[in-house]
């Protein structure tokens, strides 16, 4: 008879309410924040557990706990320098903390700077000549630190800086020098600017295959130097996506923040197109003639049939260039350069890419890399290797679609700078990676399992938000150097004049939640604010590309003063500017250090939001259930436009004869319209930034929050098209009151021909 075997789980041991707490300080978990509406949440002792569980705490009883606050101590102390030294220039003179045991902490010992262009430059130390700063006994040793002056002049970059002791191991650490303040243009400095913002995925044109491209984008910046006025075109991020639908279309979801998704090349403009006969007798078929006529003419944007028809196009595109890789051509040397310098990053892309592709292939319900064969999941296995060596051509095909990309991006922001836009192109980075893309597959250690990213309970979302990705692994960037994470804000800010930082809360906190629990039962943990804003101000001022952090919904003071404090501009919305009574503020009480909008992609259109629109949607997508709440969110909105109608009349935006009754305003109105643009211009903020949808009157928002197959979600086109931008006399009549706003308040684009040097 078969014995049956009983696996004992030990229950875990109660863990006193100090040791908790001081391990909570230690890894940075907030055990309490507050809400929007100032009452105060303590998190539970099983919360701190999970989220400290998640940092590689053993958390199963007193012992443990102890065991590993000791092992974090002994570490941080143990090791003579910290792993990564972040610098602000702007305060001298700079030290370093060496730590170092008792018995040879009056020894002498040199240190070596090397600098980021391949100087180095030494300077010898006496530890006794230095006041000991502070001292600790960790497993019976003592050490001591002190703080060692850098007598040498540190310029900005990133550079290491080596300690050399008798009879020691040299220890290296990587040493950061960045600028207090992002870089902001002269232009900006008492002047203010304005631009129009777009979904690239959804411009129409007669020429496109469905999906706005980078040509596409030229003939935006066009317009937006002929007719409209604006410094900037602001776009949604254009990182990497699966462009499979509905669940893997949002630009805020990537695959990878490092890339950028090939659905926006324009195949016709790629240098191979023209000598490829197989392509240009391809274009000509039937077939994909009446392919291109259907997408064109499609209400929404077809990812998958857009995506596989400039896929077929460009795989016969780049084996026509493979003549050139092997003759070495002076292009093939030119794209050798571009994944020399994009070294490992793009390789792990590519490859990762390859493996999806070809996966999928075999197996089409092999939907991300976590149902790969297992031997597949890790970049660095043994079969991973392989694959990589066996379909070397798929990996380069798909280093050259980024190097396309990178080439057709590089023209656009040229062709807006040579046109005269004082800021050209406006990137944003999103917040989120998906747990299922690749960059998740390349750079797990840069994440933390066993957490998800949200946000608390507020009036929008009473039950808090869940975002299902993982947070960063702060001490692992910290641990190498912050390398990936300005990897991250350098890739976005290419080939652009300004960046958006999509929650920039992320750098002092973000929300976790423990997998298995709710939304509501999450809190806070920190980050390394001051190290990751500095390094942020480094890229910014060396690729001369200005920052705006939206910081909507609960930002403390003290992280808005943060901001400033560091030239980042704050996220001012019309609908959400209110004081505490509510009150709608009046324009000379916005912030000067700000960008300034109507609304945001999740958030109703101007147009959308005086009828009611968003509120009927959430309806149809059964989001709103409940009778009772529908009516009070109609009634309370009518509220508020009462009050809008209340403010605009009292500052004389609208005319005399306006109705005053929101009641007889039943939708956005010629002179409403105008009078909410001009009440933006109006504001002493440093940027003003109109949604096209805002300025063509579009009722239907981008993104419906909380939905997926209910809504069209990141698939919407633009009312006109391309050409009709500078031909429709209803858009003409738009972009002119537009421009008028601009010329009356300050906020035209000044820049002349060939636009202005990079001050």
């Amino acid at each position: 008879m078969e014995q049956e075997i009983i696996e004992v789980v030990q229950p875990e041991e109660s863990v006193d309410e100090r040791t908790l707490e001081e391990a909570a300080k230690i890894w940075g978990v907030e055990t309490d924040y507050w809400d929007i509406w100032g009452k105060q949440h303590h998190a539970t002792p099983a919360v701190e557990k999970a989220i400290l569980g998640s940092l590689g705490v053993e958390t199963r009883n007193q012992q443990t706990f102890e065991q590993a606050i000791e092992e974090r101590s002994w570490r941080d102390w143990s090791r003579p320098l910290p792993p990564t030294l972040v610098l602000d220039s702007s305060q001298t003179p700079h030290f370093v903390t060496v730590s170092l045991p008792e018995s040879h902490a009056n020894e002498e010992a040199s240190f070596e700077v090397q600098f980021e262009q391949g100087k180095q430059e030494q300077f010898t130390v006496s530890f006794h000549s230095i006041a000991v700063e502070q001292q600790a006994m960790i497993r019976g040793q003592r050490f001591v630190r002190r703080r060692v002056l850098i007598p040498v002049e540190l310029p900005l970059g990133y550079h290491n800086l080596k300690l050399k002791r008798a009879n020691e191991h040299e220890v290296v650490t990587r040493l950061v020098v960045c600028p207090g303040r992002a870089y902001l243009p002269n232009s900006l400095e008492s002047g203010r600017a304005a631009g129009v913002a777009i979904s690239l995925y959804g411009v129409r044109s007669e020429r496109n295959w469905g999906c706005g491209d980078t040509t596409d984008l030229k003939g935006v910046i066009d317009w937006a130097v002929d007719t409209a006025g604006v410094s900037f075109i602001a776009l949604n991020p254009l990182h990497v996506i699966p462009n499979r639908q509905p669940y893997n279309t949002s630009p805020y979801l990537p695959d990878s923040v490092f890339y950028r998704n090939p659905l926006y090349l324009d195949v016709q403009r790629v240098e191979d197109f023209k000598s490829c006969p197989r392509a240009l007798k391809l274009l000509k078929s039937p077939g994909v003639m009446r392919e291109l006529a259907v997408l064109r003419a499609a209400p929404f944007v077809e990812y998958e049939r857009v995506y596989r028809l400039k896929l077929r196009f460009l795989k016969l595109l780049f084996h026509k260039f493979l003549d050139e890789w092997r003759q070495n051509t002076p292009r093939a040397q030119q794209f050798a350069e571009y994944i020399r310098r994009e070294g490992d990053l793009l390789n792990s892309y590519a490859l990762y890419a390859t493996l999806d592709e070809s996966i999928r292939k075999e197996q089409p319900d092999a939907w991300n890399w976590r149902s790969w064969p297992e031997e597949y999941q890790a970049p660095a296995s043994p079969m991973t290797q392989e694959f990589a060596r066996r379909h070397w051509r798929g990996v380069l095909f798909h280093k050259y679609l980024q190097w396309q990309l990178d080439i057709q991006l590089a023209e656009a922001q040229e062709h807006s700078r040579q046109r005269g836009l004082s800021i050209g192109l406006y990137h944003d980075l999103a917040l989120a990676t998906d747990r299922f893309g690749g960059d998740l597959w390349a750079h797990r250690e840069f994440f933390v399992s066993g957490c998800r990213v949200g946000s608390p309970p507020d009036a929008f979302s009473p039950k808090g938000q869940d975002w299902s990705f993982p947070p960063p692994n702060s001490e692992r960037h910290y641990e190498d150097g912050y390398r990936l994470f300005a990897e991250s804000i350098r890739q976005n800010c290419r080939h652009g004049g300004a960046l958006r930082i999509d929650h920039v809360m992320r750098f002092f906190h973000l929300f976790w939640i423990p997998d298995g629990m709710e939304a509501t039962e999450g809190t806070y943990v920190r980050d390394r604010h001051e190290d990751l804003l500095h390094i942020l101000a480094l890229e910014s001022v060396r690729n001369k590309v200005l920052i705006v952090g939206e910081d909507l919904g609960t930002v403390p003071d003290e992280v808005r003063r943060t901001l400033h404090q560091f030239g980042i501009l704050s996220y001012g919305l019309f609908y959400f500017a209110r004081d505490r009574n509510g009150r709608f503020l009046e324009p000379q009480e916005y912030s000067r250090d700000a960008l300034v909008s109507v609304t945001t992609h999740d958030l109703p259109t101007l147009a959308g939001y005086w009828v009611g629109r968003d509120i009927e949607t959430r309806r149809e997508a059964g989001q709103l259930t409940d009778e009772g709440a529908y009516h009070r969110m109609r009634e309370e909105r009518l509220g508020e436009k009462q009050r809008m109608l209340d403010l605009l009349a009292g500052l004389h935006l609208l005319p005399d004869w306006f109705p005053r009754n929101a009641r007889d305003v039943p939708e956005l109105t010629g002179e409403l319209h105008n009078a909410i643009v001009g009440f933006l211009a109006a504001t002493p903020s440093k940027l003003l930034l109109l949604n096209q949808e805002d300025l063509l009157k579009e009722t239907e928002q981008q993104n419906l929050p909380g939905s997926t197959e209910q809504y069209p979600n990141w698939r919407r086109k633009m009312k006109c098209t391309v050409e009709e931008l500078s031909t429709s006399g209803e858009v003409r009549a738009f972009t002119q009151m537009f421009r008028s706003w601009l010329e009356r308040t300050g906020r035209l684009n000044v820049a002349g021909p060939g636009g202005p040097a990079r001050t």
